[in-house]
């Protein structure tokens, strides 16, 4: 189980010191409570925290569609979350051109920013509006992880990539190479997100690829569910995350699924979220996490919702109105990823 209280005193005074005052986030008193979920709400250019009540409870973000401002205060498509201790740690992945009828020309980003309750930006890598694969500059950054040595492990998806980078802002290790698609040695296609195991080893979902890759730190492939040209296996591996059983549970996006496969390739479980009352045609889910209780939390993108089921498929809690974007405290748009506070299984204990 995942629980973690917070930077260590040395990455915290570190953090401190390259600290920025942002807009304030909205506090209130039940922050930060067991149980609540932590949505990154894309398209609001958000980041929500609800609890069981549907109740916003905490946020960072301008809650804007139109708004392409990326700064102290705002994030721009947020596409990850993560809550560790009082901190809240997100990507700013940027909105591309075309994608919604709010922002034709799209917005950049390209930042991953930890910030505090009152919403200052204590650590952040990435310029933001600045795209490119120097030093501190990302392309697309669209999942992050607090690593147990404080380090950050940043899945930079337009650089085809994931870095490891510490709080000083070196990269310590990388897989995939600068700019270069495909499938083979060190090579990725549109990564969506990456994590670490208990092994050593990082499970990366390499979505255009159609794979979820297990990977060693000298880069060899150690375990791998789908193939690059076979869609019917996997269709966009959105994300994927090691469970306790030592089951791997993959959110295939393209076929509106979430699957649970064993190390044989055996699917455990599976949910699709097209099938449900309500559902568009494509709804694309992107994130599930198995939360200890055994329920699945789903980002559900364009069903904009998110949603909590069991393993018999029914649906026990949904935030937002199904197929209905919006801003209000009812309604989401484009929910990209969604975790439980102190309950994501899915990151190995430090």
């Amino acid at each position: 189980m995942w629980k973690r209280v917070g930077f260590t005193a040395l990455a915290l005074a570190s953090c401190l010191m390259v600290a920025s005052m942002g807009r304030a986030a909205q506090v209130h008193a039940a922050f930060n409570q067991p149980g609540n979920f932590v949505v990154a709400d894309q398209f609001n250019n958000r980041i929500i925290e609800i609890d069981s009540g549907h109740h916003i409870v905490w946020s960072f973000g301008s809650g804007e569609a139109q708004l392409c401002n990326p700064g102290p205060g705002t994030i721009i498509g947020a596409n990850d979350a993560e809550r560790f201790g009082t901190f809240t740690m997100m990507a700013g992945t940027g909105v591309p051109p075309n994608t919604i009828p709010e922002m034709p020309a799209g917005c950049v980003d390209n930042r991953v920013i930890i910030v505090n309750q009152a919403g200052q930006i204590v650590w952040q890598y990435g310029s933001a509006g600045v795209t490119g694969s120097d030093f501190n500059q990302l392309n697309t950054p669209v999942c992050d992880v607090f690593l147990p040595n404080n380090d950050v492990l940043i899945t930079d998806q337009g650089n085809e990539r994931i870095i490891e980078v510490t709080h000083s802002h070196n990269i310590v290790w990388q897989y995939g190479m600068n700019g270069v698609m495909g499938a083979g040695f060190n090579q990725l296609n549109n990564p969506n997100c990456a994590e670490l195991l208990a092994n050593g080893h990082i499970l990366i979902a390499d979505e255009n690829n159609n794979r979820v890759i297990e990977v060693t730190r000298d880069r060899r492939i150690v375990w791998s569910y789908g193939e690059p040209e076979n869609k019917s296996i996997l269709n966009g591996a959105a994300f994927a995350s090691r469970l306790p059983n030592g089951n791997t549970l993959i959110t295939d996006s393209g076929n509106a699924r979430v699957l649970e496969i064993t190390p044989a390739h055996q699917i455990a479980w599976s949910y699709s979220t097209k099938s449900r009352p309500g559902s568009i045609a494509m709804p694309l889910p992107t994130r599930a996490i198995r939360l200890e209780t055994g329920l699945t939390l789903i980002s559900d993108q364009f069903n904009h919702q998110v949603i909590e089921v069991d393993r018999g498929g029914h649906i026990v809690f949904a935030q937002g109105q199904v197929g209905v974007p919006g801003n209000t405290f009812d309604k989401l748009y484009g929910p990209y990823d969604a975790k439980a506070v102190g309950d994501y299984t899915g990151l190995t204990p430090p």
